[in-house]
């Protein structure tokens, strides 16, 4: 074959394929073509039945949007009536219950009421009312008296009955919520596994199974064994041991705020140990004090145990305080109509000889006369 018919030969053949690869990409512009209308059909003619669903990110933001304002609505439903939350946004997070904030709630009622009542229109209990009967219930149950020296029993809990600010207040934890003899079961019970309540390095050593197995037997084992195993790594890693006894030296507030700083620890707690570790003048307010000032009228019926002891820890005299307050338990726990579900048959002594002796004067004539108001509105 001659050189120019090869060169010819060659040439046909480009042309072919270039021929072939255009009629290709010709069908292949036409094959797109009604697809592409098709899509744009759809797209423009949206109310035909046979048209695609929407795209899936329209359809991700529908689902994503739902729950969305279902938390929210939640959110709402649990925030305080006096506060507002935006239905378009988050609720923040400072409106949850976190150990931060509820410390910082706590900090903020006792700083707000440390020297002044939150019902300062409630003039009651007077001086007088709190001498009075102060003298009624040492007569039925005998006088009470601070000790010269205190000793931390090895027979029972007791509430802050320790000279070790850590120990009275772990002593303390343990009595909440349940009675002396089942607190002192718990404490008893963590001398034999650790050998003794206040050894702080084997206890947390042995984590809070244990610790929860040991006191199980006090009730509440669970909360407790969380809340003193979280006391004592607080107080060693601000300190670098286990020891508050620095609050023996502090003032009664700085006593008080650093006890409520910790999760678990609220105000009757904390004046437990102010009134009986540290020999402060606080008035603590358990469930007996409670229920009897209630009965006596020395607190606004609707008033919390921690409102009740912000006020009440302003209006009873220094000197009334401790005894006051050991009367007050002890006549809680033995009068058959003021202990937690007695009925009032109008035997109860304490009740009886108080009124008696508001009537007489005895509280001051502004009391006397509230008194002989009151009756005359009983007996309309």
């Amino acid at each position: 074959m001659s050189r120019a018919t090869r060169v010819a030969s060659s040439a046909t053949r480009r042309a072919t394929r270039s021929s072939t690869a255009t009629r290709a990409g010709d069908a292949g512009v036409k094959k797109q073509q009604p697809e592409e209308a098709e899509i744009k059909q759809e797209q423009n003619t949206p109310e035909k039945p046979s048209r695609a669903p929407p795209p899936k990110r329209a359809l991700s933001a529908i689902e994503k949007d739902t729950p969305k304002r279902k938390r929210v609505k939640k959110e709402e439903e649990d925030t305080p009536p006096l506060q507002s939350v935006s239905p378009s946004k988050k609720s923040p997070s400072s409106t949850r219950s976190t150990p931060s904030t509820l410390k910082d709630k706590k900090l903020k009622s006792y700083a707000q009421f440390a020297n002044a009542s939150p019902f300062p229109e409630f003039h009651h209990p007077t001086a007088e009312e709190c001498k009075l009967a102060h003298r009624i219930l040492s007569t039925l149950h005998g006088p009470r008296t601070r000790p010269a020296q205190l000793i931390a029993s090895a027979d029972r809990a007791g509430c802050g009955d320790s000279p070790s600010v850590l120990d009275a207040l772990v002593r303390t934890i343990l009595s909440q919520n349940t009675g002396d003899v089942n607190s002192t079961r718990a404490k008893k019970s963590m001398d034999k596994i650790y050998g003794r309540s206040d050894k702080w390095d084997a206890i947390v050593a042995g984590g809070q199974a244990k610790l929860q197995d040991a006191i199980k037997c006090g009730g509440l084992s669970a909360v407790k064994s969380k809340v003193i195993l979280s006391i004592l790594n607080q107080v060693h890693e601000k300190y670098g041991l286990y020891s508050l006894d620095h609050l023996h030296e502090a003032s009664s507030e700085d006593a008080m705020a650093e006890m409520l700083s910790f999760q678990g620890v609220g105000p009757k707690t904390a004046s437990c140990v102010l009134l009986f570790c540290l020999q402060r003048e606080s008035f603590a307010v358990d469930t007996h004090v409670w229920r009897i000032t209630g009965l006596l009228g020395w607190r606004p019926k609707t008033a919390t145990r921690d409102e009740t002891h912000a006020h009440l820890d302003v209006m009873i005299p220094d000197e009334d305080k401790y005894g006051l307050h050991i009367l007050l338990v002890t006549h809680g726990k033995k009068c058959d109509e003021c202990k937690a579900g007695g009925k009032n048959l109008g035997k109860c002594e304490l009740r009886k000889a108080f009124r008696q002796k508001k009537m007489e004067g005895e509280a001051g004539e502004d009391v006397k006369q509230e008194e002989v108001e009151l009756v005359k509105q009983e007996d309309a």
